[in-house]
């Protein structure tokens, strides 16, 4: 049976040239969060490098992953995604006609003008990730906190 968690939120603003992917490993990192997820972001980016979804077939993770980079600027449409060992981030970006592009966070998200976010931390539970040999990705693992009842 699930049940609620409260909630713990923080909000970050992030100035131009900082790369939002490390920014938040390290913002998780320096406050321990334990189960840590973004809740919304707003801003701009000038630059990133994403992984586009390609399977084959049935089978989830077969295929090659097409990589893209991005070299100019972007608004933030979405950004959402976990944030424990490591990230695993998905972004939406805007370029100026309109015309979106999005996928998994490879890195170099770097902000435009600014980036503002509100992280959200469960206070019942620890997320961690195991290798899922199905997929070839590392999957999310949700725990209860010790002494917790979920």
């Amino acid at each position: 049976m699930a049940m609620a968690s409260s909630l713990m939120c923080f909000t970050l603003r992030l100035g131009p040239g900082v790369e939002i992917q490390s920014a938040l490993q390290k913002f998780v990192q320096e406050k321990g969060l334990k189960a840590p997820f973004v809740m919304t972001c707003v801003g701009s980016v000038s630059a990133a490098k994403l992984r586009l979804a390609k399977a084959i077939g049935d089978k989830p993770g077969a295929g090659k992953h097409e990589i893209i980079e991005l070299d100019e600027r972007y608004e933030i449409v979405s950004l959402v995604g976990t944030l424990n060992d490591g990230t695993h981030l998905h972004v939406s970006l805007a370029d100026k006609d309109g015309a979106i592009v999005g996928g998994h966070v490879m890195g170099n998200l770097t902000v435009f003008t600014t980036a503002e976010i509100v992280i959200g931390e469960s206070s019942l539970e620890t997320y961690g990730r195991v290798m899922e040999e199905s997929t070839g990705h590392p999957q999310l693992v949700v725990n209860k906190r010790l002494n917790q009842k979920l």
